[in-house]
Order: C-alpha cells, then structure tokens, then sequence
C-alpha cells in the first residue's frame, strides 16, 4: 500500500467540498419539494438518484483531474468526503428550516403519513400508537438535535454507498 500523498489528498478534499456542495444543494432542493408539494414523485425520485449524481461526480474528477485513472482507495475517499460536506451543508439549510420556517409543517406530515398508512403498517406488526409517539418525541428534540440526527444518518447512509460507487467508478 502506498503512503498517502498530502497533495494528492488536498486535491481529493477540495473536489469533494465542491461536489458536496452540489450534492448539499441537490438534497435541499429534494427536502423543499418534499415540503412543498408532499404528494409529487420527484422528491423521491431524487432521493433514489443521490448515488447516480455522486458517481457521476466522481466520474468527472476521475477523467478531469485524475486523467482516467483512480483507485478504490481514493474513488472511497472522495465518496465519503463528498457525503460527509454535502451532510453538514444539508444539516445547516435543516437547522434553518426546522427554527425558523417549519413550524411543524414536517412533522405533521408524518403524522399524516402514519394515519394514512395506519393499516399497512398494522398488518406489518407495527405498533401505529408507537409510531406517532415516536414523532413526538422526535418534534420535542429542537431544531439543532433534529438536524444532527438527519445529519448523522446521511453519513452513515453515504458510507455505506460509498463502497458500491468506489467499486463501479475505479479504473486502474
């Protein structure tokens, strides 16, 4: 294994604040659909492509800045650093909306969202009572907490895709 390259990771870090950005940008444009017409398909639908957009971003500092050529290692590296930047600018644009302009705008809409999928998630085995407990509990946390729980789980679900994009996008 190589030693690590302090300029090659500059320059990984530097593209991946910018297509975290892009990304941060993309999954705020996805949570204000969400918000503003919750019955439309394409908050979704942008939701599931968050891992096309990365790889594709990764695809362009591969060929751009890299000439082709990139390591798991580094196609890892830049995926989870693009994720880790587009989290913390996500949780900012959250911590925003959920202090100042949500006014419980969201977590009504889970609410009504458990009551119109009450006898779904009965027959799953779920406990309905339980669920809308939960978003209380979850509306009572604050603005930062709620953030940061939102935050925290975009890390980790950017790590865990990190690994198929690296696979797909590396090129020896």
């Amino acid at each position: 294994m190589k030693p690590i390259n302090p300029v090659s990771l500059i320059q990984l870090k530097a593209f991946a604040r910018q297509d975290g950005a892009i990304l941060g940008l993309f999954w705020t444009a996805s949570f204000a659909l969400m918000i503003l017409f919750p019955a439309n398909a394409l908050s979704p639908l942008m939701a599931v492509a968050t891992p096309f957009l990365v790889g594709w971003r990764l695809k362009s500092f591969r060929d751009n800045a890299l000439e082709g050529h990139i390591s798991f290692r580094r196609a890892f590296a830049y995926t989870v650093y693009t994720f880790f930047y587009a989290a913390i600018i996500f949780a900012f644009v959250q911590v925003i909306y959920f202090q100042f302009l949500d006014h419980g705008t969201f977590f009504n809409m889970l609410r009504a969202a458990i009551a119109q999928g009450a006898d779904v998630y009965r027959q799953a085995g779920f406990d309905v009572d339980g669920l809308s407990a939960s978003v209380d509990t979850f509306q009572q946390l604050g603005a930062i907490n709620v953030a940061f729980m939102f935050m925290m789980q975009n890390i980790v679900i950017g790590f865990i895709l990190a690994l198929p994009i690296a696979a797909i996008m590396k090129k020896a």
